[in-house]
């Protein structure tokens, strides 16, 4: 009887790796919503806490896709899809942070350089559908 080894195949990672920071970070969006309202873009009808919450929601969801692997390429394309979709709010809050005088030089500057960030979350979570 052979003895299935619980190391993720090197084709895994990348999943793995995202499904570990979409549950990481769809947990953020209820355990502290306040910093994510204040991302939402203003032109967007209705309340911020509305899509805060369905981001998580969906943050929840993709990471969980990611990780089952019979899950998995659905769920590496619809990853690449949600870095793409909240790129706005990406770009809202550097644009916000940027303007502010309450954020620090160091916070101006990480908010920045997150937004080149998400190409790689792209590329990651295509390589993910593509080796599942």
């Amino acid at each position: 009887m052979q003895r299935e080894s619980h190391t993720p195949r090197p084709s895994q990672k990348p999943a793995l790796r995202l499904a570990a920071l979409l549950l990481g970070a769809g947990t953020m969006h209820f355990v502290a919503p306040k910093f994510f309202d204040s991302t939402v873009p203003t032109q967007l009808p209705g309340d911020a806490r509305t899509y805060t919450y369905a981001s998580g929601v969906a943050e929840l969801a993709i990471g969980t896709a990611l990780a089952v692997p019979r899950t998995r390429r659905l769920g590496g394309g619809l990853a690449a899809l949600l870095f793409v979709a909240v790129f706005p709010a990406n770009v809202n809050m550097a644009v916000d942070w940027v303007k502010s005088s309450k954020t620090t030089n160091v916070q101006k500057a990480g908010a920045l350089l997150r937004l080149p960030l998400q190409i790689p979350l792209v590329t990651e979570s295509l390589k993910a559908r593509r080796r599942a």
